[in-house]
């Protein structure tokens, strides 16, 4: 029956049953490549887990069943993936660096300081610190056509000297800067 002797280590009753356990995972998997990994997995848990093991029961049985447990968690797994073989999804989901935009912003901030004051006020008030054109007018003390001239043309100007064009994405980490440059309000009150 499989069984270990007294005083045996049931490690080495595993080795006995590698073949078994193969044939057992090809005929669930139908590919030997799998069918490997899985008999090592089986091996790796049994052996790590052979505190649990109870001398005197069925080893064939109790490894079968690991490999059994561990062929249908792969499979749920599988059922829980996507299929993405051009990397859209990932593309969507990846993050860049945080010094990418670090560096952006340091060249943004060189830039920004070139523009002259009243286009760097304006796109401050409006775009850094979301205030209306209305609310920057009257801060400013100027009509509300005269700021919303000065933050389009601060921003023309920035994209200019940022190299940027119409679909370059801008890739800032400071959610004002890029309400600056694109023209919205920012989260910043």
């Amino acid at each position: 029956m499989n069984r270990p002797k007294k005083g045996s280590d049931p490690r080495d009753a595993m080795l006995d049953h590698l073949p078994a356990l193969r044939a057992f995972a090809l005929s669930l998997t139908r590919n030997g490549a799998t069918a490997d990994d899985m008999v090592q997995d089986t091996v790796v848990k049994a052996w790590t887990n052979m505190d649990k093991f109870q001398p005197g029961t069925n080893m064939r049985a109790w490894l079968f069943t690991i490999l059994r447990n561990t062929y249908y968690s792969s499979r749920r797994k599988l059922n829980r993936e996507v299929a993405d073989p051009e990397g859209t999804m990932v593309a969507g989901l990846s993050v860049k660096p945080d010094h990418d935009g670090h560096l952006n912003l340091t060249d943004f901030k060189k830039v920004f300081e070139t523009l002259p004051d009243e286009q760097r006020e304006a796109l401050i008030l409006v775009g850094a610190s979301g205030f209306s054109y209305e609310e920057a007018a009257d801060m400013c003390g100027v009509a509300i056509g005269t700021i919303k001239s000065r933050a389009n043309r601060g921003r023309a100007r920035l994209t200019e000297l940022l190299g940027l064009d119409g679909n370059s994405p801008i890739e800032m980490t400071d959610n004002a800067t890029m309400a600056v440059v694109a023209g919205g309000g920012s989260v910043l009150r």
